[in-house]
């Protein structure tokens, strides 16, 4: 009998173990058919997968997880004298994440030493590893995602990306606060939008002026995300139009920015992480990209971070379900375990069914970065399905969540289980990085290229889904959801054919494109035998 088991009155029974010490790959089996369908299989790179999953699946990591989320960061804009300070406090399990992360690559290993894409299958294995981190802690992420994203952008000045690509590869994490070039390692931020224009960045009112070797930047963003980085990528209006540019926490001199952090944001859900809103008062900063280009540049950075999005949904979701499965498979209702109830399973399965196109499509896109600078079909791939792919997992991960949850019944909803926090953490990747609305915008842009043409044509094909039905001939922006979910649901079941079994590639076809799907999971129609086959894919049983 467990320790603190037994009451005055009672003994504690029936409740499920604690979800922990599970190696987070290995007991995936989606996963680890999607790694290896998409050219991540090598035995030493399995191995290497699974010794991450343990790490990352033990009692400590999510112990961790809770505990940066139960102690959000606090801003200090002053010292006790009075001046200016502008950093931000963190809990000691947010810096260990983030040492952990940065020490795995998961910022940076996607990247060379002169600031190219490394070779393949490096977004795969990466991806792997992110997806995993994402189901412990999802929050310390997004200065993760943001620091190995805005290398693309940095592509654009060279000399700059020469200086700060180094401290950028680092696997060391340095969180203190001084100049850039005297750490040990460096993290990057974003500041893009304004309190009057949101999205609509060509609205920014923010103005940059030359000012001897740089700009000096004065206006404010009305979300600065990860305010504690190093360096942020900002778009202003220069002279010659919106422009990005590096805005470094400390200036040339060694001095610090004028950068004036006004609050933090007190948000819904990504609690252990940052977001601020903020000031520049003549900040200094240097450009990258021409003047005027500042969206061009910017969007070579937000590719990767939407991408990110999608990931770290799907892992949102898969650790919800595993929780569910879990719980269920040690819970015992009406004399037997709640997993053989009809209905649960009917549940269960239909969201391990979701949870396995979701895996099978993040993987598939990462393969296509992989391959996208020598492949123009993988490129029109990346630029086509990214945000569809982000608009269909990140627009089904909350309610996914909330499925699981009432697996769980009461349990599920209080502050003890993860659910809460994955529930509240679901809707920011929706969010950010362009809302669901934008991604359909982008789908559609995306369309009107011959390349992109092709690939939802190869999509309608390979799924078995008549163009028409598909809704590719249909660019009417009033109907782009529709056309949108319809177009990453048959990208999710073509990179199921590639990964999966065909009985679960066949199964998502026929509940998700051949048929409608119902609005709440377990009204799919999946017979018992496939119930129990997708079931025992989602964890192995004891």
């Amino acid at each position: 009998m467990a320790a603190g088991s037994r009451f005055d009155t009672h003994e504690v029974v029936n409740q499920s173990p604690a979800f922990e010490n599970v190696d987070l790959f290995a007991s995936d089996g989606p996963l680890v058919e999607a790694v290896k369908a998409n050219g991540g299989g090598g035995a030493g790179l399995i191995a290497a997968l699974s010794a991450f999953g343990r790490h990352w699946g033990s009692a400590e990591m999510i112990a961790l997880g809770r505990a940066a989320n139960e102690s959000p960061p606090r801003l200090h804009a002053f010292d006790a004298k009075g001046f200016r300070r502008d950093t931000v406090e963190f809990h000691p399990a947010y810096h260990r994440l983030m040492g952990e992360s940065i020490a795995a690559g998961l910022h940076a290993s996607t990247w060379t030493e002169h600031g190219r894409h490394a070779a393949a299958p490096s977004e795969v294995l990466r991806a792997a590893r992110f997806y995993m981190a994402a189901q412990v802690e999802t929050g310390h992420l997004c200065p993760i995602t943001m620091t190995r994203a805005a290398l693309a952008a940095l592509a654009a000045d060279t000399a700059l990306l020469g200086k700060i690509a180094p401290k950028v590869l680092s696997r060391s994490y340095d969180p203190t606060f001084r100049p850039w070039w005297q750490k040990s390692g460096m993290t990057l931020g974003m500041g893009m939008t304004e309190k009057q224009g949101g999205t609509d960045v060509r609205a920014n009112t923010t103005t940059a002026v030359p000012d001897g070797g740089g700009y000096a930047i004065v206006g404010h963003k009305w979300f600065m995300s990860a305010p504690m980085s190093d360096a942020f990528l900002v778009l202003a209006q220069a002279p010659g139009g919106l422009t990005c540019f590096v805005m470094p926490r400390f200036r040339p001199d060694g001095s610090v920015n004028a950068m004036r952090l006004q609050r933090l944001k007190d948000k819904l859900g990504n609690r252990s992480n940052a977001s601020s809103e903020v000031e520049f008062t003549d900040a200094f900063a240097w450009r990258i990209g021409a003047e005027g280009a500042g969206m061009r540049t910017i969007l070579q950075m937000v590719q990767l971070t939407r991408l990110d999005c999608a990931i770290a949904s799907a892992g949102l979701m898969r650790m919800a379900l595993a929780q569910a499965v879990h719980h269920c498979r040690h819970r015992n209702v009406f004399g037997k375990r709640l997993i053989e109830e009809p209905m649960m399973r009917a549940v269960l399965a239909d969201l391990a069914l979701e949870v396995e196109g979701a895996v099978a499509l993040v993987m598939r896109l990462c393969r296509a970065f992989d391959r996208a600078a020598d492949d123009a079909g993988e490129a029109a791939y990346a630029r086509l399905v990214t945000p569809a792919a982000k608009y269909w997992i990140c627009k089904t991960a909350p309610a996914f969540i909330y499925e699981t949850m009432e697996c769980l019944g009461g349990n599920g909803y209080v502050e003890e289980s993860m659910l809460p926090r994955l529930y509240r953490e679901a809707p920011v990747n929706a969010i950010w990085e362009g809302s669901g609305n934008v991604m359909c915008l982008d789908v559609l842009r995306a369309l009107k290229g011959e390349a992109e043409a092709e690939v939802a044509a190869a999509l309608s094909r390979d799924t078995g889904i008549a163009p028409a039905d598909s809704g590719a001939a249909d660019l009417d922006e009033a109907h782009a959801r529709a056309l949108v979910g319809k177009l990453a649901l048959m990208a999710s079941a073509q990179a199921l054919k590639s990964s999966a079994p065909a009985i679960v590639a066949h199964a998502f076809v026929r509940t998700r494109l051949t048929q409608q799907h119902a609005t709440l999971y377990g009204a799919a129609v999946l017979d018992p035998p496939l119930m129990q086959f997708l079931l025992k894919r989602v964890l192995p049983e004891a």
